[in-house]
């Protein structure tokens, strides 16, 4: 089984004011002209006119750009980024060219335990990563994210002590886990919003595709049984939910070139 595909994607997924203008009239401005307006207000009292300046908004502001998602907060301006970095066979929204060889769809597809072993020791090595990186940290937008729920490792401990029970052989990581593994690490002391995108993209793809896939081999491969990589304690959408609002947080404090 072309498992290296997932650690493969990941590797490639993030590698890489205006001043208001005031102006007095005697007339109505243009209603087609954008410009500040000025009212003339009487005052009751003593009949004496005042000018009260209102800036109007400029058609600059009105035509700042948006970034797709960003109305509503940094996850949905993620998801967007992500899902463009698809193939089209991988999404409707994807522009990615197909060009590596587990990119390509697949007509027939036939995992074997011994190919699932080891994306599942790579995987445990990733989120042991991932999770040791977090809760060793002292660094604000890394200690958002201490046990979200999320953490995935000790229940790919549980699974691999299971095939082991089984009589099957559990074997090293492979090189392309270790070398994100280690990227991971890079990018955590090196930048840490680049760290958090693989943060998020990590948990809430196996929440997603992940689990379809995990279905779909336990189908074939497992007599239907359900690993504990695909449990969750508590409800995994509303998990899901208290991430995606850890993470707006955090992205506030950035700049947009961050």
């Amino acid at each position: 089984m072309a498992y290296l595909a997932s650690i493969s994607s990941s590797l490639s997924i993030f590698k890489n004011p205006q001043l208001s203008r005031f102006q007095f009239a005697s007339s109505p401005p243009n209603p087609l002209v954008l410009r500040p307006r000025v009212q003339i207000l009487s005052m009751p009292m003593n009949k004496t006119p005042s000018l009260v300046v209102v800036a109007a908004t400029t058609a600059a502001e009105k035509q700042k750009k948006r970034y797709p998602g960003e109305s509503k907060g940094f996850v949905e301006e993620m998801r967007f980024v992500a899902m463009k970095l698809h193939t089209k066979e991988q999404a409707k929204e994807g522009e990615k060219e197909t060009k590596a060889i587990e990119e390509r769809p697949v007509a027939k597809w036939e995992p074997t335990v011994e190919g699932y072993l080891k994306f599942l020791v790579d995987s445990k090595l990733v989120y042991d990563t991932l999770e040791q990186i977090i809760q060793d940290s002292n660094f604000p937008s890394y200690t958002e994210f201490k046990n979200t729920g999320l953490e995935r490792a000790d229940k790919l401990a549980t699974d691999l002590e299971w095939f082991k029970e089984q009589g099957y052989e559990i074997p090293e990581p492979t090189a392309p886990g270790k070398t994100y593994s280690q990227y991971l690490k890079d990018l955590a002391e090196k930048d840490p919003q680049s760290f958090i995108c693989h943060f998020y993209n990590i948990y809430f793809a196996h929440s997603a595709g992940g689990r379809m896939i995990g279905r779909k081999v336990a189908e074939r491969i497992l007599d239907n049984k359900e690993l504990e990589f695909y449990k969750w304690d508590g409800e995994l959408s509303q998990l899901l939910q208290n991430v995606r609002e850890k993470l707006n947080k955090v992205a506030e404090e950035w700049t947009r070139e961050e």
